[in-house]
């Protein structure tokens, strides 16, 4: 399930910051944030599918207007790549104590039944995370349908790789980042509410830490790589609940982070990415 939700939220992440050329550390800010809009749906009386549904379409939205409203004017103006990562950080601070005025310091949980359990040896699995896991699967096979197979993919790849270039060649770059920041906050929506759907409960500072697995995620497998963060999804996911069997599960986070430096100072480029 950990590694099912991280793989959710890398690739949104990954992509992002290889299309668009921000680190925006303030993804796990919209994750809450499209968990608490699928809260208020659910607690209307609507199923949490239908919660699940309107969070990725605002999560969507709102990362285009994050991207427009905020990172664009200031790329204009020739911010420089640190410049951006506090103003993301800054971002993370308004999003997420922004969403605790509206819905209070308390934490929070979704009504919704867990269904059957599934059982295969020492297994256990409800219907409600093979859903989840299913999720993830198809938003896998999506992203490698997208990046190899049709044009939007293709100009995605070439804005990645040189900008300049890609516009020079005929790309309207300017479109391909927006629809970017469309489908990687429609990522980012989905991941906030099977994130907290996993959790069990959550409040407005939960994504904090599982930003840290985030970031050790995409680094692992290479910034830029969609593929190189669902391998270090899998590899950070598993690793941090292993490690929970072992040490007190309140510092399984640790393992992220001790893996984010170490990727950094043996590999910064990660497993899928070019040596520099």
């Amino acid at each position: 399930m950990t590694a099912s939700v991280l793989a959710v939220a890398a690739v949104g992440f990954t992509l992002q910051f290889g299309v668009t050329d921000v680190l925006n550390l303030a993804y796990g800010a919209v994750m809450i944030a499209g968990a608490y809009i699928a809260y208020v749906i659910n607690q209307a009386g609507l199923n949490i599918w239908v919660g699940l549904v309107v969070a990725v379409v605002a999560c969507s939205a709102g990362s285009v207007l994050l991207n427009s409203g905020i990172y664009t004017p200031f790329q204009r103006r020739g911010a420089t790549p640190i410049t951006l990562v506090i103003v993301s950080l800054g971002m993370t601070l308004i999003i997420e104590f922004g969403t605790q005025a509206i819905a209070g310091g308390t934490s929070v949980s979704y009504t919704m039944a867990q269904g059957p359990s599934v059982r295969a040896g020492g297994l256990v699995l409800t219907a409600v995370q093979l859903v989840v896991i299913g999720l993830s699967v198809l938003v896998m096979i999506g992203t490698h349908v997208l990046l190899r197979y049709t044009r939007l993919g293709k100009a995605m790849r070439a804005t990645a790789a040189n900008k300049t270039l890609a516009r020079n060649c005929g790309i309207r770059t300017s479109r391909v980042i927006n629809l970017t920041w469309a489908i990687t906050g429609a990522l980012c929506g989905l991941a906030g509410v099977i994130f907290a759907m996993d959790a069990g409960s959550f409040d407005a500072t939960s994504t904090d830490l599982f930003l840290i697995l985030i970031l050790a995620a995409t680094f692992l497998g290479g910034p830029g790589q969609a593929y190189g963060a669902m391998l270090g999804a899998v590899v950070i996911g598993l690793a941090t609940e292993i490690s929970a069997a072992y040490i007190t599960p309140s510092y399984k986070y640790v393992v992220g982070f001790v893996a984010l430096l170490l990727i950094l100072g043996v590999r910064p480029t990660g497993l899928l990415g070019a040596r520099a």
